[in-house]
């Protein structure tokens, strides 16, 4: 009788840790992801106006020898920046990377990403239900993405 206790205890202890992988997995916005051209990722992210502005910092190479390893920081200075999007217009899947911040988090970001060939980076930041945008071109010696 014991053994069946702790037995279910577990299950019912594992299910719990589980649930909250399962509530994040639902926010995943696949459309977005999914989208072969800009204009579609930007539909999936809800993009209907945006402005450029130049209080989004982009860091990013002229010329990136792998483009397997492309080193961009990124920073906003809008007020309230809520996320930040990472586009490449010619990789297969132009949405990149997707990076959420809490109120009064600092909207920073150090990564690196893939490119398959020279493109346009291009970087939006959500703030207050608006979206701005900078970007810049970076030219790939060797794509990343491969075949």
């Amino acid at each position: 009788m014991r053994r069946s206790v702790l037995r279910a205890a577990a299950v019912a202890m594992a299910t719990a840790m589980l649930r909250p992988l399962q509530l994040l997995a639902g926010q995943w916005n696949k459309a977005a992801f999914d989208a072969k051209v800009v204009t579609d990722a930007l539909k999936g992210i809800g993009v209907t106006a945006m402005e450029d502005s130049d209080r989004i910092l982009l860091k990013a190479p002229e010329i990136a020898e792998n483009g397997a390893i492309v080193p961009l920081e990124i920073a906003s200075q809008i007020p309230g920046t809520q996320a930040i999007y990472i586009l490449v217009d010619k990789n297969p899947q132009p949405l990149t990377a997707v990076f959420e911040f809490a109120n009064g988090a600092e909207a920073f970001v150090a990564t690196r990403i893939k490119m398959n060939e020279s493109s346009m980076v291009r970087i939006l930041a959500r703030a207050g239900g608006k979206f701005y945008a900078t970007m810049r071109e970076v030219k790939v010696t060797i794509g990343g993405c491969g075949a």
